[in-house]
């Protein structure tokens, strides 16, 4: 990859850790009326699959999708002001943080039901390939999704129809707080798609070269209507399920468990893999930090001085009586 490719997956993983770590300090004061899942800890899942994809590729994501839309290319100024359910926002403050879309540049909606995400995406592949274009779909959701009917549907008819698209599973373990050993019979969910005829594969999702290295391979194929690829990308999320409270010693998560999986941050990883490879050094990591708090700091300001929705608005974009 080259060296300006290897910048921009820095920088890509910076913004959503940044963005995220502003919305958790935000969050407390109460004007976000929307729930929130943070992804701080699974950066580089996002970032290694999406620096492949194209405007025009499709993209679904899950309640958990800040880092899909940011790395996709989504405007930070309409999702933080969806975030604070505006009318600037990216579906009109009428979604929240569980369902960002931007179509101009193929994000075609997160939604909140688990797994409801896998058959959207099977089908805009189906569309991709009935009308004969290179476009390529990825869908992302979490070790929970393959417990859904959806999950076995959407890949066994991928399979069949050789569609292309890339499911993405973003394992940290824990469907809510249920463990995914609990859960499951096994621990590897890419060996389910292997029994539908998938090429399959598990991989670090910490390691935003390997995860890059995958998912450029699987959109490859995709593109050249070879079918479908599932990765399966082992990571761990920080915060707890939903909001910015952490769930350790209450019974959910061990702490020893959560403090190795810290020691792991994908982003602290790469920053010093670039530096060994003297592709990042201190004046260009600050230049990049000063661009990101900025970006930042544009996107908070637009969203709390944008106007809110208003009551005689309610029933703009409902289409039946």
């Amino acid at each position: 990859m080259e060296n300006e490719r290897l910048i921009e997956l820095y920088k890509i993983m910076q913004t959503i850790r940044s963005v995220e770590r502003k919305i958790e300090e935000e969050y407390k004061n109460d004007e976000m009326k929307t729930p929130i899942h943070l992804s701080i800890g699974q950066e580089a899942i996002a970032a290694g699959v999406c620096i492949h994809l194209r405007k025009e590729d499709y993209l679904f994501g899950t309640h958990r999708s800040h880092a899909q839309y940011i790395a996709k290319g989504g405007d930070i100024k309409q999702m933080i002001a969806e975030l604070y359910l505006r009318k600037t926002g990216c579906t009109s403050g009428r979604g929240g943080s569980m369902h960002l879309m931007a179509p101009d540049i193929g994000i075609f909606g997160s939604t909140a039901i688990v797994g409801g995400g896998l058959p959207l995406g099977t089908g805009t592949a189906l569309a991709s390939r009935i009308q004969k274009n290179d476009r390529v779909t990825a869908v992302f959701f979490g070790d929970g999704a393959a417990d859904e009917g959806t999950f076995h549907e959407s890949l066994n008819f991928a399979s069949l129809k050789k569609l292309p698209v890339i499911y993405v599973c973003e394992n940290n373990f824990y469907a809510i707080n249920s463990r995914q050993k609990e859960r499951q019979t096994g621990d590897n969910i890419c060996k389910i798609a292997q029994g539908y005829g998938i090429p399959a594969y598990q991989i670090d999702g910490n390691d935003v070269l390997k995860v890059s290295e995958y998912a450029g391979n699987a959109i490859e194929k995709c593109r050249k209507g070879e079918g479908p690829v599932l990765l399966e990308c082992i990571s761990y999320r920080w915060k707890g399920h939903i909001g910015t409270v952490d769930d350790l010693g209450v019974g959910y998560r061990p702490q020893e468990e959560y403090d190795y999986w810290v020691s792991k941050c994908p982003i602290k990883w790469y920053k010093e893999y670039l530096k060994n490879r003297n592709l990042l050094n201190e004046p260009l990591e600050k230049s990049i930090h000063e661009d990101i708090d900025k970006v930042i700091k544009d996107a908070f300001e637009f969203a709390v001085n944008s106007p809110k929705p208003q009551p005689e608005e309610l029933l703009d974009f409902v289409y039946a009586d």
